[in-house]
């Protein structure tokens, strides 16, 4: 497959889920590139070439302070510029699990409402991510559900219904929890992009909430992890799925193969 385009994959110390970021981007058509968080600082102007980004999971710096506090800060402080820059010229951006903990800290989650251009200076944060409800780390696969009114781009199209309908969670401080009015702002705007699906909110997410999307959709970010399941023999029961159940791409590279297209179409 050839690529149309590079694709930003932002990495740091402690971030452990580079390579299967890197993968995905690849996989869907996208020529991904590691790019050291210090080197983006020195240099914010290297964002500007690229067509897509990511943020992935691990644990940046350690989460020695809380869950991605240190790299949402120098994120937040050297690079808001450039990355709302990149999401206003049409860049998609996924920001999986400690990338969503940083986003959402950062200013990149939930961006500004329709319309609003993107601040000159980082706004502060109106929600967060704390510890589970099981005060543990979680390690599961859980059903989810694609709300079919979101505008995100990332997850258009994908299936509520049957074995693909399933992602895989690792993290200790995944519960969503923001206001109610930020919460109906989220839902009315389309920007809930997915959800826990019944039965499954382990961390007790506000809403069941696994992901949100910013206003202009090209802004994901969740707690499950998508690029863990860009193959059919990672679905929890593969040894049980028929051939017919396994029709196209798993959802995870539905996902990446989605803002792949999306950027092929505003060329």
């Amino acid at each position: 497959m050839t690529a149309v385009g590079s694709a930003l994959v932002i990495t740091a110390p402690g971030i452990n889920c580079e390579a299967e970021l890197a993968e995905a981007f690849a996989l869907a058509g996208a020529a991904p590139e590691l790019v050291t968080l210090q080197a983006l600082r020195r240099d914010p102007s290297r964002i500007d070439r690229f067509r897509w980004i990511g943020l992935p999971g691990g644990f940046s710096y350690g989460d020695d302070i809380a869950a991605g506090r240190v790299m949402a800060a120098l994120v937040r402080r050297d690079l808001h510029g450039a990355l709302a820059a990149a999401v206003a010229r049409g860049v998609p951006v996924i920001a999986p699990c400690n990338g969503f903990q940083i986003a959402v800290q950062c200013g990149l989650l939930p961006g500004p409402d329709e319309g609003v251009p993107w601040p000159a200076v980082a706004s502060p944060p109106t929600i967060a991510l704390r510890s589970n409800r099981s005060a543990r780390f979680e390690d599961r696969w859980t059903t989810v559900e694609y709300p079919t009114e979101s505008r995100c781009i990332w997850t258009r199209g994908l299936s509520s219904d049957g074995p693909a309908a399933v992602l895989p969670s690792a993290h200790g401080e995944g519960r969503f929890t923001t206001d109610e009015g930020t919460l109906a702002s989220l839902e009315a705007g389309g920007r809930i992009a997915v959800r826990y699906g019944s039965g499954e909110n382990f961390n007790g997410s506000i809403g069941s909430v696994a992901g949100i999307c910013d206003a202009s959709g090209l802004v994901l970010g969740l707690m499950p992890h998508p690029e863990r399941f860009l193959h059919w023999n990672r679905h929890p029961r593969f040894t049980r799925l028929d051939e017919a159940q396994m029709q196209g791409p798993p959802p995870g590279l539905a996902m990446f193969q989605n803002a792949v297209a999306h950027v092929a179409a505003c060329v």
